[in-house]
């Protein structure tokens, strides 16, 4: 900025000359200000890219997200890269936040834990000023989050205006684990507010996260700058809660088996997906279609019922005639299995659990369009700040949308996906294929996705797969280079 301290030295003003000079100094930054478009981010858990009724779908029934569908461009091929901690959901929302990749967000993240020395203290300075709203918010805009955080850093100081601030999850009884059991009556309800869950306070959480954007929207209007908006829900994690009539509308009869079922998953001990982890123990093992089919209705239910809510919040933005001037963008932090592959959480490799719903909406996206190519889910970030007029700062290392969106960019920024899970899961999808290496198990999985995309059937013990399992390997060894992942596979494995 350019140094007006000897020019207000050298002259006193009257009152129209000083109105004058802060026309001049500010003038140009409220122009812009005015001139950025608003952005609603609208953040699920959990949610599994196949839940939308509208991409062909039609198990569920999503009238608000295909709303968004019909309206903007969808990419079909949204991933999360995996996790350091068994709740993927804190290393996904870390990625999302600090624009890193999953390792330097690991590191990210721990800097905003426990008691800190002065070296540690300014490096939690820095990261904190580098997080996705503080950028924004330096550049002109207000900022609001609700709903789920799950992130180190303190949400109220992030964000301008934070409201119910929740945990990873509601909480959950013991009657919503292990459940339904052959034979035996279900000791759980889904629509029984004495369960507490998303019921605790009286209110369901999904209702309160939309009452919270549908008054931030009317108090938005009062302020010039533009708005940014973060309405993160919790559901449909578990426990997957709604009213009755949400659960009616999928009787079990309406619920079909996933084709990729399986009673139990072979290597599910090895590679960190026991029983007793918390997403696996919700139903029985083995699993059993009936089991399946219950928790997938309550699924279904509890989206439907978010879509309700997200149909709330877009009517409002309506009426509101901030429309317009609004880019929209609906994604999750990863999906779920909910019985496929004999698993029923998030903490794998197949794509049931890294690819999500990613939904953008806003002036100049084409309508009712679809685009292929792999993207990071995390890739909203840097688009936001692309929006915002704004060079993506150095430490983003997600990409723009945008190129894609206009159509000037036809490639993937990431001709290779990788993926991770702790130290027992790794895995790399290019080529068509997707490689599944279980160092713990000393096992590799291998699926054409093409010809197979519900990766039933493992190739890895096919002569010809030889040298595209070489190909891959190759590729998995360059991006850990890429993520400073420090995982040896070399020791295990060999092609």
């Amino acid at each position: 900025m350019r140094d007006h301290s000897g020019f207000m030295k050298r002259f006193s003003f009257s009152s129209l000359g000083r109105l004058m000079l802060v026309i001049f100094l500010v003038g140009p930054l409220l122009v812009r200000a005015a001139d950025k478009p608003n952005v609603l981010f609208i953040f699920a858990d959990d949610q599994c890219y196949e839940t939308i009724g509208a991409l062909g779908y039609t198990d569920i029934d999503t009238p608000n997200l295909d709303r968004l569908v019909k309206r903007g461009t969808t990419f079909t091929r949204a991933y999360n890269m995996g996790s350091w901690s068994g709740a993927v959901c804190v290393a996904s929302r870390h990625m999302l936040i600090t624009g890193r990749s999953i390792w330097r967000a690991q590191e990210a993240s721990n800097l905003f834990s426990g008691k800190a020395n002065p070296a540690k203290l300014a490096a939690r300075k820095t990261e904190f000023e580098g997080l996705w709203p503080q950028v924004l918010k330096r550049h002109g805009y207000q900022t609001f989050m609700t709903g789920k955080w799950h992130i180190r850093a303190k949400a109220d100081e992030a964000f301008e205006v934070a409201r119910n601030i929740r945990p990873g999850m509601p909480n959950q009884t013991p009657a919503g684990y292990n459940r339904p059991l052959p034979g035996k009556p279900d000791p759980w309800s889904p629509f029984d507010p004495k369960f507490e869950g998303f019921w605790k306070g009286g209110r369901h959480w999904s209702n309160i996260v939309a009452d919270d954007a549908i008054d931030y929207l009317g108090m938005s209007k009062k302020d010039k700058r533009p708005f940014f908006m973060y309405v993160a829900f919790n559901a449909p994690h578990d426990p997957r809660q709604a009213p009755k009539e949400y659960i009616d509308k999928y009787p079990l009869k309406r619920i079909k088996t996933p084709e990729n079922y399986l009673p139990m998953y072979p290597y599910k001990d090895q590679i960190g997906n026991q029983h007793r982890l918390r997403d696996e123990n919700l139903a029985p093992m083995p699993r059993t279609e009936h089991a399946v089919k219950v928790h997938r209705q309550e699924y279904y239910a509890i989206i439907e019922h978010m879509d309700t809510q997200i149909g709330r919040v877009l009517d409002t933005l309506e009426k509101s005639g901030q429309a317009d001037n609004t880019y929209i963008f609906f994604s999750a932090d990863h999906g779920l299995a909910v019985g496929r592959h004999g698993l029923f959480g998030k903490q794998n490799m197949y794509e049931h659990s890294t690819r999500v719903p990613f939904i953008a909406v806003g002036p100049g996206i084409k309508a009712n369009h679809k685009i292929d190519v792999p993207i990071y889910l995390q890739d909203v970030m840097p688009t936001t700040l692309e929006l915002a007029g704004m060079e993506k700062p150095e430490h983003v290392e997600f990409h723009s949308l945008l190129p894609l969106l206009n159509g000037e960019q036809k490639e993937s920024n990431y001709p290779a996906v990788y993926g991770a899970y702790l130290e027992n899961q790794r895995s790399v999808r290019a080529f068509g294929y997707k490689m599944i290496l279980y160092p713990t198990a000393k096992k590799v999985r291998l699926y054409h996705l093409e010809s197979d995309p519900e990766e039933a059937i493992d190739l890895s013990e096919d002569p010809s797969t030889a040298d595209i399992q070489k190909k891959l390997f190759a590729a998995l060894l360059e991006l850990q280079k890429e993520m400073a992942d420090s995982l040896d596979l070399t020791s295990t494995f060999s092609f």
